[in-house]
């Protein structure tokens, strides 16, 4: 990678698998119930990967393309958690609902979600976006919260899995709505070039 791309992203991608493979699967993981929130940091380099390999340095946009990700991580993860306690329990992985139990967890769910509302406006705060991205950004954020609501309220292990279905499509339709918003306003930008 550093003779094929540039040496900052080898390098951060070293950092980004040591910290995944040793420090978050083996120290982490078995040792806290924050394990998610501190390794969620490995799983939400690849977008600041993919941005030091294009532009050679990293950005603001690029730190914020990580944090949407980093935020995301618990409520994805701890949705899984939820119906898959008994599992983590047997093995002795102390996640959040064997540790502190359904309702803390799902607390804790409904909080970060709401945080990952807050945090999803910020492309287009920063005028990384466009209205696009922040209609659609908005109306997936509203899904998402009512999912966190409803798990909150009523929990079932079927409210948990169509929540943690859901957070999967949510990420995927997010970073779809900034790469459409995103040539959108790059193609508008070139016409009004041509006709100026």
């Amino acid at each position: 990678m550093v003779f094929g791309v540039n040496t900052l992203t080898a390098g951060l991608t070293f950092v980004s698998i040591i910290g995944y493979s040793v420090i978050y699967t083996l120290f982490l993981k078995p040792a806290t119930p924050q394990n998610i929130v501190i390794g969620g940091a490995a799983g939400a380099a690849p977008p600041v990967l993919g941005w030091t390999a294009v532009t050679g340095n990293i950005s603001s946009d690029a730190l914020l393309l990580f944090l949407i990700i980093f935020v995301w991580t618990p409520p994805h993860f701890w949705s899984l958690a939820l119906y898959r306690e008994r599992e983590y329990a047997k093995v002795g992985i102390p996640m959040l609902p064997v540790t502190h139990g359904s309702k803390y967890t799902r607390r804790y769910i409904l909080f970060y979600t709401i945080l990952l509302a807050v945090v999803t406006l910020m492309p287009f705060a920063t005028r990384m976006s466009g209205l696009l991205y922040l209609i659609g950004a908005v109306a997936l954020n509203a899904g998402f919260i009512a999912y966190a609501c409803k798990l909150y309220r009523n929990y079932s292990d079927a409210v948990a899995r169509k929540t943690f279905g859901y957070s999967i499509q949510y990420l995927a339709a997010l970073f779809t709505l900034l790469l459409v918003d995103h040539y959108r306003i790059v193609l508008s930008e070139a016409v009004q070039s041509v006709l100026h």
